[in-house]
């Protein structure tokens, strides 16, 4: 597709990042990992990724905010704009040596989301969309399933993990969704969850305890892949209550009915 100017500078430092995680990943077992909680851990690919991203994007765009996993927010000149990324978003999977994680990248201008690209740098899968645009992985449009019965459809979520987040909420959900659907599935990428629904390779996600980085590309990817995306709780906003749910056209509806146990 043809970006706009601020897009392919996403796209260029999400690559830039990707090549130094792919690096660290074939050594994962050399890796200088720190502790930040319990299980969630950090490396210093994670932080090196995101000074690769900090440093161009802000190159490009010096007056923008920030706001990244690991360092945190930052004011720019322009308060209309900013950056959200997360550098690593599958941090677990990556220092076990699974191939399933993500750089995330998300340009927010007056409070909505306009750009995002989320890059499975082990695949080799850039996962981008624009505003008003449409959706692509690599050089294909993206499009969310046609799946319009539950019973056939599968989902994404997160299960919270080492006593974090809203576990007996995730486990009432999936009390009532798994009866009704042909299965969930629990990959520990949020953000790669959602590519996956606007590339119909899942019907649906939903996830509580997230932070703006883990979703925001996310997000406007679902969105110009023509799904739909909401707030798990009728009136907030995902980015800042952390509750997401995401799906195709023919099944969002029905599907946030059951996650909200209506």
């Amino acid at each position: 597709m043809q970006g706009s100017a601020n897009l392919n500078l996403m796209i260029k430092a999400a690559r830039k990042a990707g090549r130094a995680l792919v690096k660290d990943f074939r050594e994962v077992e050399n890796l200088q990992v720190s502790s930040k909680g319990p299980g969630d851990f950090v490396s210093r690919a994670d932080r090196e990724a995101e000074r690769i991203i900090k440093e161009d994007l802000m190159a490009g765009r010096p007056t923008y905010g920030w706001l990244g996993e690991e360092t945190g927010a930052a004011e720019g000149a322009d308060p209309t704009r900013r950056w959200i990324v997360d550098p690593l978003d599958g941090t677990t999977n990556f220092l076990h040596g699974l191939p399933h994680w993500a750089v995330s990248i998300a340009l927010e201008h007056k409070g909505e989301i306009v750009a995002g690209v989320v890059f499975d740098a082990a695949k080799d899968e850039m996962f981008v969309a624009e505003k008003g645009a449409g959706a692509w992985l690599n050089d294909s449009r993206l499009r969310v399933s046609g799946r319009g019965r539950m019973i056939e459809a599968i989902f994404a979520t997160g299960v919270p993990f080492a006593g974090t987040g809203p576990l007996p909420a995730t486990l009432q959900d999936l009390a009532r969704l798994m009866p009704v659907c042909a299965g969930v599935r629990r990959w520990g990428a949020a953000s790669l969850d959602l590519a996956y629904v606007a590339a119909g390779r899942y019907d649906g996600f939903w996830e509580r305890g997230l932070h703006a980085w883990d979703m925001a590309a996310g997000m406007i990817i679902v969105r110009e892949a023509g799904g739909f995306v909401s707030a798990i709780r009728e009136g907030d906003d995902p980015l800042e209550k952390g509750a997401v749910i995401a799906g195709n056209a023919g099944l969002f509806e029905e599907f946030r009915k059951v996650i909200r146990g209506a």
